[in-house]
């Protein structure tokens, strides 16, 4: 018998995405200035079927911009 213990992740269309990851950057003070796009992916075996293009970052919002996007990651996927 198969247990799925784990948290299910919330499906989201690429516009739903983009909007979830300009929320959290403009929270953000370090990365406001964050230029980005959400990209669709082969699905992988963790589940991740989309990622984040990030250009324009400030040298001292790199480590930031990448936990909100990897916080962003493990709660979507991306809808059909």
């Amino acid at each position: 018998m198969e247990c799925d213990i784990g948290p299910r992740k919330i499906p989201a269309t690429i516009q739903e995405l983009q909007a979830r990851v300009a929320i959290a950057f403009g929270r953000h003070p370090l990365c406001r200035e964050v230029r980005f796009d959400v990209v669709s992916t082969p699905k992988t075996r963790s589940g991740a079927n989309w990622t984040v293009s990030m250009s324009a970052v400030p040298p001292d919002a790199i480590w930031e911009a990448s936990e909100l996007v990897a916080d962003i990651q493990d709660a979507y996927t991306l809808a059909a």
